[in-house]
């Protein structure tokens, strides 16, 4: 009976099904009438992540071809790939929206689910602050007085404002665009891969000088352009069936992110003449002038603005339904669960688009390094929830289920936790610092808030057990002490007692 319980709770992996888009949502949990479908999902994936080879300049203008390429090639292997599977066995086992709020307070409690929250809420924010940025990096290129200047920041305004427009009006419009941009910002570096094989000198793949890498720019560039692989997991509840769907959708995007980050490289690096100090953000436009002429260099800088919209909507979707779910689990005020008349987070898209208009006045690489700090500070809470539940937990009903035992998953851990820490040594102190100061800030945030919910200062939504639920005491005694020992939090006694019920004999 166990193994046959064991396969039922785990996908099976056969190919994935005729992606479809949006599907009815016949609860209407998400006001919206709709929920994500498969190709919708794969494309916020990628978008949370990758969104195409634009921002990997850098890793070339840092490290040379030969580490790029390396890079790019190894560090999927070593980080983006436990991180999907991660990802997937959590989402899977926890499908609500707050994503990995839940599964940190599902392991060390509420405090530890807000700092994570926070940290992880704090580090979107900032990620989003750059597509703005990066959109008139490249628009510049064609009409230079976006350089800086006023003109700069009222463009930074206003495109901000336009993009959390669309956000707000809701994720079908969000999940079908992305859709439609992934192919669009895809296609040109396509042309340009074709169109380079005959000048393509392999050689030129393995230039590197040692002595004048920049780690601290190398390894950051490399980590922001493939992480985040856990975000979309915030807007779970949105997902037509998640326990089939987010695995799936997790395979497809970290294959697109590879394929979408190598062969560009490969082409570029191998058909151009070594110049590491013109590896800068939107070099690849100049790389498709020199192969295909003005039409591809247009269309890579057309691809390139189209590409940060698209990035700037999946990472809006995903924090502001964090702050949705956070509402909804009574960490947050009663007033971030409000939806707006299109199953939007109304106070969550506001308070994300103020943070983006904050932070966009920064470099990129300074919020490169901001970002990348705290959002290592969550992975670390991340992969010890992740590992402890495997020990703690072992009941738990997981749909997709790593196919390693607990000592292998902790085995499969180490690797990206020490990437982890490596990426942290190598921010500045100023980084440290804001970023210790922010952690704090969010320790001393939650008893404030639980203070306001104990005095009655404003309303939160209350998390106790409804009567639908199964109480320990109707349980086994084994069961019910493990529920009263790790899920204090009536929501969460709730929901991994219907686990346990359901995936025990």
């Amino acid at each position: 009976m166990g193994v046959f319980l064991n396969s039922l709770r785990e996908v099976k992996s056969e190919s994935p099904e005729a992606p479809s888009l949006m599907t009815k949502d016949s609860h209407g949990k998400n006001n919206g009438g709709s929920k994500l479908g498969l190709l919708p999902l794969v494309a916020l994936i990628f978008y949370e992540v990758s969104g195409g080879p634009f921002g990997v300049e850098d890793s070339v203008k840092s490290g040379g071809p030969l580490l790029a390429i390396l890079g790019f090639l190894i560090f999927p292997f070593v980080w983006s790939i436990p991180e999907a599977l991660i990802t997937a066995e959590l989402a899977t086992a926890f499908p609500e929206n707050g994503g990995y709020v839940l599964w940190i307070s599902a392991a060390f409690g509420d405090f530890w689910g807000f700092q994570e929250g926070w940290c992880k809420w704090i580090s979107g924010v900032a990620d989003n602050a750059l597509y703005p940025v990066l959109f008139l990096d490249y628009f510049k290129r064609a009409v230079p007085m976006f350089a800086d200047g006023p003109l700069r920041f009222i463009s930074l305004l206003v495109i901000t404002v336009l993009l959390t427009y669309l956000n707000y009006r809701g994720l079908t419009i969000v999940g079908i665009t992305a859709v439609a941009l992934t192919g669009f910002s895809l296609l040109p570096f396509l042309v340009l891969s074709l169109m380079s094989i005959p000048k393509i000198r392999p050689r030129r793949w393995l230039v590197v000088n040692p002595g004048k890498v920049n780690w601290r720019t190398y390894f950051n560039t490399l980590f922001w352009n493939l992480n985040y692989w856990d975000s979309a997991s915030t807007l779970a509840g949105e997902v037509d069936n998640p326990k089939d769907t987010f695995p799936k959708a997790l395979l497809w995007a970290v294959l697109l992110v590879i394929v979408g980050y190598v062969v560009p490289l490969l082409a570029g690096t191998g058909a151009m003449e070594s110049n590491d100090s013109l590896w800068e953000d939107g070099y690849f436009a100049d790389v498709g002038l020199a192969i295909g002429g003005s039409f591809l260099k247009w269309w890579i800088e057309a691809a390139a603005l189209l590409s940060n919209m698209g990035l700037f909507e999946a990472e809006m979707s995903s924090d502001s339904f964090q702050l949705l779910g956070m509402g909804e689990m009574g960490m947050l005020p009663k007033v971030f669960a409000k939806r707006s008349q299109y199953g939007t987070p109304m106070l969550g898209i506001l308070f994300s688009a103020s943070g983006v208009l904050l932070l966009s006045c920064m470099s990129f690489q300074e919020i490169v390094e901001f970002l990348n700090f705290l959002y290592c500070i969550g992975m670390l809470i991340e992969f010890a929830a992740f590992v402890y539940l495997r020990w703690s937990q072992p009941n738990l009903v997981r749909p997709y289920k790593v196919p390693l035992g607990t000592i292998g998953v902790t085995i499969m851990s180490v690797p990206a936790t020490g990437l982890l820490l490596m990426v942290m040594s190598y921010a500045s102190w100023q980084t440290i610092i804001v970023s210790l100061g922010l952690f704090l800030l969010g320790m001393v945030t939650y008893p404030l808030l639980q203070l306001a919910k104990v005095k009655g200062w404003v309303d939160f939504i209350e998390t106790k057990a409804g009567p639908d639920s199964a109480s320990p005491a109707e349980s086994d005694d084994s069961e019910a002490r493990l529920l009263s020992d790790v899920f204090p939090v009536g929501h969460k006694r709730r929901n991994v007692c219907q686990h346990l019920k359901h995936g025990t004999t």
